[in-house]
């Protein structure tokens, strides 16, 4: 298994005139097989809330999708099963998938009852999933339909670091309307996985699936990208760094030394983590001129080996003095995706201090920007969104949900 590492500017070329150009630099990553199928164990726990709100058919979609997920899983896989309510417990200790029939005679047990402590059942997961972590691709999937009335929003927070600085990554499902996206979404983010949003019960399969199908394509795990800048070259100040594929989110870069180093999580094979940096260059000389060098720090889950470094690669620009832009579509198409998703987030700010002209204003902008990048799916959910809010109309939870999902992702 290798790191697949390309880099494109937004504008192969500079302006020698030119005090500071702006460019973006996108950064493609993915694992490379050497052979198909997986090629290290999956360590999988499921932490479902089964409090009073799920009770009926909600509990019932999501008791037939995990037992789809335990179906799903091969020989030498190990499973576990943490379900909260107002407290929390182990209904499947962590194991190698020996029994199916057994496991999902234990999920069918399963009842609802109780409130809702997100951060027990998240304490119990990690532990669960640390219990099988070596030499596996550990993952954890979070499904609630509630707020975290019996828990602690930042504990929630502190547990999804906890989760990533043991190699483990984080995914969340928000079941219905009544859960809180601010605190799924930044569970995800922390915890390096994706947020989905489970409308209605019969969609909870195909949103377990899809989330199942992407961890089977992981490869490498605890991937950064590292890289150092060229003299006269700069990070922008202000959120310089954000992944833009397969969902959008703001990055951090951390120093290390005369380098940068940006945590990414886990590297699939079938899906490239695209990474967009906003630099600025200062006045350089004619001809070619490095920007940056990059590479890859990574675990081989498989070989059990960590902190393997890929080969570098440099990333040019030519500068001229009689310039000639030479503009690169591809980035482009990342440069809106990040647009998108921060103008959302504006609008999403705007609502909440009232001001429903402003946020209107900043979803149509959205909604254009989607339309341009050729989403027509979320430029039509961000649009019927500013209508609304353009007719003195408030905004559903399902609508502010929708809303969230189509800044992240291009909808399906």
């Amino acid at each position: 298994m290798n790191v697949g590492l390309q880099a494109a500017l937004s504008d192969a070329n500079l302006d020698a005139n030119q005090a500071n150009s702006q460019r973006q630099m996108a950064v493609s990553i993915s694992a490379i097989a050497e052979t198909t199928g997986r090629t290290a164990p999956l360590n999988l726990c499921l932490i479902l809330d089964h409090s009073g709100s799920m009770n009926g058919r909600p509990l019932e979609t999501v008791k037939q999708a995990t037992q789809r997920i335990v179906d799903s899983l091969s020989p030498g896989d190990r499973i576990a099963i943490v379900i909260f309510d107002h407290k929390a417990k182990v209904l499947v200790p962590n194991q190698v998938i020996e029994n199916p029939a057994g496991i999902k005679v234990e999920i069918n047990r399963l009842r609802a009852s109780g409130g809702t402590a997100i951060d027990e059942g998240m304490r119990l997961g990690i532990e669960e999933l640390a219990k099988g972590k070596q030499e596996t691709i550990s993952q954890a999937f979070l499904l609630t339909d509630g707020e975290n009335e019996h828990g602690d929003n930042d504990r929630c927070l502190k547990l999804a670091e906890l989760a990533t600085h043991y190699n483990m990554t984080l995914s969340t499902l928000g079941f219905g309307d009544h859960w809180n996206q601010d605190i799924l979404e930044t569970i995800a983010d922390a915890g390096g996985g994706t947020l989905s949003y489970i409308q209605r019960p019969e969609e909870a399969a195909s949103e377990f699936n899809r989330l199942f199908t992407r961890i089977q394509s992981v490869g490498l795990t605890n991937a950064h990208l590292l890289f150092t800048l060229a003299p006269g070259v700069r990070l922008a100040e202000l959120k310089p760094i954000a992944q833009v594929v397969p969902e959008t989110i703001e990055l951090m870069a951390n120093q290390e030394g005369n380098a940068y180093a940006v945590r990414l999580g886990d590297l699939m094979t079938d899906t490239p983590r695209i990474v967009l940096v906003n630099l600025y260059a200062g006045q350089l000389p004619e001809g070619r001129q490095p920007i940056a060098q990059l590479r890859v720090r990574y675990d081989n889950p498989a070989l059990n080996q960590e902190g393997l470094l890929s080969n570098p690669i440099v990333v040019e620009s030519t500068v001229l003095s009689q310039f000639l832009s030479d503009a690169n579509p591809k980035v482009q198409q990342h440069v809106l995706a990040l647009a998108k998703y921060r103008q959302t987030q504006i609008a999403e700010t705007k609502l909440q201090q009232g001001d429903r002209a402003g946020a209107a204003t900043m979803l149509q902008s959205a909604a254009k920007t989607a339309l341009q990048m050729g989403d027509q799916n979320a430029a039509t959910v961000l649009q019927e969104n500013a209508t609304r809010l353009q007719a003195g109309e408030p905004l559903s939870e399902a609508d502010r949900k929708k809303t969230r999902i189509a800044s992240k992702t291009i909808l399906q």
